[in-house]
């Protein structure tokens, strides 16, 4: 499509440097097209306050705010969760919120008839891939536009002096600017020190994070917390049946109060970079340990192990933002069956950035103490020699003809 035919555009808008001064940008390059802003809900917080008088003065003709948040706990995170997907430890807190923002932005954009979808991600990043896949799939005719991959700028430093010329009102200035993605599941940095995986992360620094507290500033007595799971899905924290949306709050707040789930990462990006940032995952950490445990009594050794392996595939998919694929659906089929009976209740203790097991209990266990035991049992432990004879046969058979030889 070309420029001039462009009238209308919705933005994937934060509030934040880089769609904050995307807005002038489109106007100015776009001929004075008709910004639309976007903003979608999913568990920002205050971060959303002040945004549609921002995006008008800016020049967005209106805003959208979508809340998301129900959507993106069932529909993905939990998902993920039941699957233990995750991609190099990192519990995809940014990679499963794209997809569910993507769908929401070309819903308005049909809505408005909007010529083209905007974004603005780096071409060194991610999300570009993750947002413009999940466009294409529910929109395979629109027009994308990402002004990194177009515009003179070439770091957020020259962004703000873009926005300063601009008068874009920020909320950050060049010593705090790092580049940040929060939503109700985590938070992340990246930039400034970070970029040296040499420089330790200033865990105690007021400030830094946002989430969570440094282990060594968590309580010197542990906090424990109860989680029951029906079908894998988190229904009760602390004896208290709760939306799996309200869980995660809760244990935001209490994790982050035990300095758990922080994560320091150099990954592999999808685009053939490594890149250090540090993550904030306080309420997902404990949920992924406690679904973990109690998987460990609930499913079968192949079931479990089968799994473990397709854990790494289903993470690769969503943090290569291949969320509506054929293969992501029939992944989270197989999970699906598998999470018929994890079914129990999981006790963890917290501890200055530790999980501990402290107890696990389901109807479905398939762990018999009476079999396990040390003590007496119907187990007849004389079997286990044929079991051995049959097991090593191949073994003996290769050692023997080795030894012919």
């Amino acid at each position: 499509m070309k420029k001039e035919d462009i009238k209308k555009v919705v933005l994937a808008y934060s509030g934040g440097l880089d769609t904050s001064v995307i807005i002038p940008w489109l106007k100015e390059n776009y001929n004075n097209c008709e910004v639309i802003a976007c903003a979608a809900d999913v568990g920002q917080g205050d971060e959303l306050d002040g945004l549609e008088e921002k995006a008008i003065k800016t020049g967005a003709s209106k805003l959208y705010v979508l809340d998301l948040q129900e959507e993106y706990v069932n529909d993905f995170i939990i998902p993920c969760m039941k699957a233990g997907a995750e991609y190099e430890d990192y519990l995809l807190g940014t990679s499963h919120a794209r997809p569910v923002i993507a769908k929401g932005l070309v819903e308005v954009a049909l809505k408005e008839g909007a010529d083209a979808i905007a974004h603005g991600c780096t071409g060194k990043g991610n999300d570009q891939v993750r947002f413009e896949l999940a466009i294409q799939h529910f929109a395979p005719g629109m027009h994308i536009i990402a002004p990194w991959r177009e515009w003179t700028i070439k770091s957020r430093e020259e962004e703000i002096d873009y926005a300063e010329a601009h008068d874009v009102p920020l909320r950050i200035s060049r010593e705090t600017n790092y580049s940040k993605d929060k939503n109700l599941w985590h938070l992340s940095h990246e930039g400034l020190d970070l970029e040296d995986p040499g420089n330790e992360p200033q865990y105690e620094k007021d400030g830094f994070l946002e989430m969570s507290v440094s282990p060594t500033q968590a309580p010197d007595t542990p906090t424990y917390v109860t989680i029951e799971f029906e079908k894998g899905i988190p229904v009760a924290l602390n004896g208290e049946k709760l939306s799996p949306k309200a869980i995660i709050y809760k244990l935001n707040i209490i994790g982050g109060e035990n300095g758990i789930g922080l994560l320091d990462l150099v990954e592999n990006r999808l685009v053939g970079i490594k890149c250090r940032g540090v993550y904030e995952t306080p309420g997902g950490s404990i949920l992924y340990k406690a679904h973990k445990v109690l998987e460990t009594i609930c499913l079968d050794k192949l079931t479990a192990h089968e799994k473990q392996k397709l854990a790494i595939t289903f993470g690769e998919l969503v943090y290569n933002g291949q969320w509506f694929t054929p293969l992501r659906e029939a992944l989270s089929a197989f999970v699906d069956k598998t999470q018929e009976r994890v079914n129990g209740t999981v006790k963890l203790k917290l501890y200055k950035g530790n999980m501990i097991n402290a107890g696990v209990w389901s109807p479905n266990s398939l762990y018999d103490p009476e079999i396990a035991t040390f003590g007496e049992s119907d187990y007849n432990q004389a079997d286990a020699a044929g079991f051995i004879n049959l097991y090593g046969l191949p073994i003996k058979v290769q050692a023997l003809v080795d030894k012919k030889k």
